[in-house]
């Protein structure tokens, strides 16, 4: 195998094959060091990079590990750039903004943790937008990051960077966080995979508040659903410190296995989930096609709808993500230079959370309720559903975002991201798979959800559909 074949393997490959020391982990990290000197000054997606003297001496010690037959777990070796909303220690969290302190992190946030334990090597960050608000990864520390398969084009966000790295082999998995689709959005923009887990399978921030911080949670990328599904396994896992985390155990990354019979799973098409939700030309059409691979490997397809009113279900959301982002920024507002220095959207949040009062937080706790029920009732008919990632394709990465979507004017900086809301809202599992390319040869993702709790049925489905559709099959220009 030559040494720029690396970077192009899977990383159930390569875990296997630094395991089993056909590849050394100092290889594997040249290899990704490469990869990133060449391409990642035109695209921007990793940041904070370290010295790569340090991170070959340490590649040198994890072979050392294994030649004394020491493996720390499905990682060993794996060169891994942290979002940089998270914390790894020794490296700054800059949260994409000028405010952040430029001190390294003290300690590893605790999915970071996880992955340091099975063996990754903490190379760098990965670029997001600043405090991660808004779907398209640019900032004033770090500047822009490029798409993958189109560099004029919006990586999407606010896991853009990680999104971008995977694509263009840099990386062989990598975390991210997902409130709005931060997990599903660039993953479709840049033809990878993505997962936001159910509510608590990942654990959050132990230090932070721990009964309100629900719409957000971190998670698994890959350029694969396998890898996917590995890498959550590392990630997932019960903290007694995250009392909302979730109890159930998923098996350990090297005993996974998603091969499954899907013949008869009843799978439910929701389109653009309410019929006057906008959606680019194109994108419902992509969507439809892909229903055909899924009848192809056995599923029964129908269309469906949920049924909670559109406004109610935008409502919850306004009004608890302002609660959450207004809670941890709000801080800002109380120094006007501070506040001067944010961006207008992070001003905006803050902003509209001055006007929140109790009634109107119950009542949106209230609509939240029952957008969940709404789900509840589709899963009585349903196994799994299915939806756009989102309602536009990959835009000009110079814009802030589109200012209207099919002809329909944007009343806020993220109302093109609607059509992710509703299963943040009920906080199940959502899984990014690819839905093909569009006009001009951009990506296009949808969303493949299921019961709370039923990540492994996601990622079994998902894996079954990902090996029938071949859309992985089709890399970036920059690498064909």
């Amino acid at each position: 195998m030559s040494f720029a074949d690396l970077p192009e393997l899977t990383a159930t490959e390569l875990s296997h094959l630094i395991g089993s020391r056909k590849v050394s982990c100092r290889e594997v990290m040249q290899a990704s060091l490469a990869r990133i000197e060449a391409l990642n000054p035109r695209f921007n997606a990793i940041v904070s990079l370290r010295e790569p003297e340090a991170l070959l001496a340490e590649a040198g010690e994890r072979d050392a590990e294994l030649a004394r037959g020491e493996r720390r777990g499905w990682m060993h070796g794996f060169p891994l750039a942290v979002k940089d909303l998270s914390h790894a220690a020794g490296l700054p969290t800059s949260m994409g903004s000028p405010l952040s302190p430029r001190t390294p992190a003290r300690t590893d946030s605790l999915h970071v943790a996880r992955m340091r334990e099975s063996g990754a090597i903490v190379i760098g960050k990965t670029n997001t937008p600043e405090f991660g608000l808004g779907s398209n990864t640019y900032n004033t520390v770090f500047g822009i990051t490029r798409n993958a398969y189109a560099p004029d084009r919006s990586a999407g966000g606010s896991s853009g960077g990680a999104a971008v790295a995977l694509a263009l082999g840099m990386l062989p998995v990598a975390d991210g966080s997902d409130m709005m689709g931060s997990l599903r959005n660039p993953a479709a923009f840049n033809n990878v995979i993505g997962m936001r887990p159910s509510r608590g399978r990942v654990p959050g921030d132990p230090e932070q508040e721990l009964f309100f911080q629900q719409l957000g949670t971190e998670g698994p990328m890959a350029r694969n659903v396998e890898d996917t599904a590995r890498l959550l396994a590392v990630q997932a896992g019960f903290d007694t410190r995250v009392p909302l985390s979730s109890p159930q155990a998923l098996p350990a990354p090297d005993a996974l296995r998603l091969d499954d019979n899907v013949e008869g799973l009843r799978v439910g098409w929701l389109g653009g989930i309410w019929p006057d939700l906008p959606l680019a030309p194109g994108i419902r059409e992509l969507g439809e096609r892909a229903l055909d691979t899924f009848r192809a490997i056995g599923c029964e397809v129908e269309p469906c709808t949920l049924d909670v009113p559109r406004e109610h279900n935008w409502n919850a959301w306004l009004r608890l993500r302002q609660l959450l982002v207004g809670g941890k920024l709000g801080a800002y507002l109380s120094d006007p230079k501070l506040f001067a220095q944010l961006k207008p959207e992070a001003q905006w949040e803050i902003e509209q959370s001055r006007h929140l009062d109790a009634a109107s937080l119950y009542q949106a706790s209230l609509y939240r309720s029952n957008v969940y029920r709404a789900f509840v009732k589709l899963f009585e008919r349903f196994d799994f559903v299915l939806a756009p990632s989102a309602q536009v394709f990959p835009f000009d990465a110079e814009l802030h975002w589109p200012a209207e979507v099919a002809g329909v004017p944007s009343d806020t900086y993220h109302r093109w991201m609607e059509i992710v809301t509703p299963f943040t809202l009920a906080g199940l599992p959502t899984l990014n798979v690819r839905a093909g390319f569009g006009e001009g040869g951009l990506p296009m993702g949808l969303q493949l959800a299921g019961p709370i709790h039923a990540d492994l049925g996601v990622l079994r489905l998902g894996n079954v559909y990902e090996r029938a559709c071949g859309w992985g099959k089709q890399r970036p220009p920059v690498l064909a």
